[in-house]
């Protein structure tokens, strides 16, 4: 897996909705319940039953979603002790969720700060590009789409699943997606991990074709051990939802400037 660093592709206009979502997503992992406990590594029982409280109102539950069946108890946050010792404490839900509204709020939800900062890093590296192909307020409108696409899509392959589903992955999917379109040929430099970090410069093509390429493997349950802790079939979906709003933009799309001088992370030979 290559992990990329920074793409050569300038933009023309500051990506404001970009830094907007940037934000949002760390401001709201920064006040998600039992943040202090996942942080340490010894979350206690208290702010486990918070943050299970919270997800199952805030996140995506594909049951929910697909068949819209509520459920009638739910956890409340408070601790309690039953047969085998304390646990979390249920009881009617307080609130009223709408699952269509839950894919807007779980798409600002991160379940670890890895999971937070590598959706950062993407939505980093390739969301101004395609902000400033589609302007602000498009992008917003595709970043969203993306989203719910990636969740719907994941939702009805687990139709029965009661999993709460969390992160921006899905949406950050689609604009990897429509980089791909848009700027196949841009140059991504990248970090592959190999005895020590090497650095290269590599065509987005590559990077985002074989990162589709894992997506797709980890989805069929290879190469992974614990493949049901990450909706990889979200992100499938999301990159493909992607790659479809963004074609009918390839004609009127500036190419990204051609590199001179260094190819593949080293300086190429001139004069032959």
């Amino acid at each position: 897996m290559v992990i990329p660093v920074h793409d050569v592709n300038p933009v023309r206009r500051t990506p404001w909705v970009t830094y907007a979502l940037l934000a949002a997503n760390v401001l709201v992992f920064l006040f998600m319940p039992g943040l202090a406990g996942s942080v340490a590594g010894d979350s206690s029982l208290a702010q486990l039953c918070h943050l299970q409280a919270f997800l199952d109102q805030y996140a995506v539950v594909p049951r929910e979603l697909i068949h819209h069946q509520m459920p009638q108890v739910v956890p409340t946050g408070d601790i309690g002790m039953g047969p085998q010792g304390p646990g979390c404490v249920v009881g009617p839900p307080d609130y009223d969720k709408s699952p269509e509204l839950s894919v807007l709020t779980a798409m600002f939800l991160h379940g670890s700060w890895l999971h937070l900062l590598g959706n950062m890093l993407f939505l980093w590296i390739f969301g101004n590009n395609i902000e400033d192909r589609m302007g602000h307020i498009r992008f917003l409108l595709f970043y969203a789409v993306c989203g719910y696409a990636a969740s719907y899509g994941f939702a009805l392959l687990n139709a029965d699943s009661g999993e709460p589903l969390i992160g921006a992955s899905g949406a950050i999917a689609g604009v990897l997606g429509a980089y791909l379109v848009l700027y196949p040929k841009a140059r991504v430099w990248v970090l592959v991990p190999f005895l020590i970090f090497l650095p290269l410069r590599l065509p987005a093509w590559i990077v985002l074709g074989l990162w589709f390429v894992l997506q797709a493997v980890y989805s069929s349950g290879e190469g992974v051990s614990a493949a049901g802790t990450v909706a990889y079939a979200a992100h499938i979906v999301g990159f493909l939802a992607g790659m479809l709003i963004a074609w009918p933009l390839r004609p009127g799309t500036p190419p990204p400037p051609e590199p001179r001088g260094v190819l593949f992370g080293r300086r190429a030979r001139t004069g032959w």
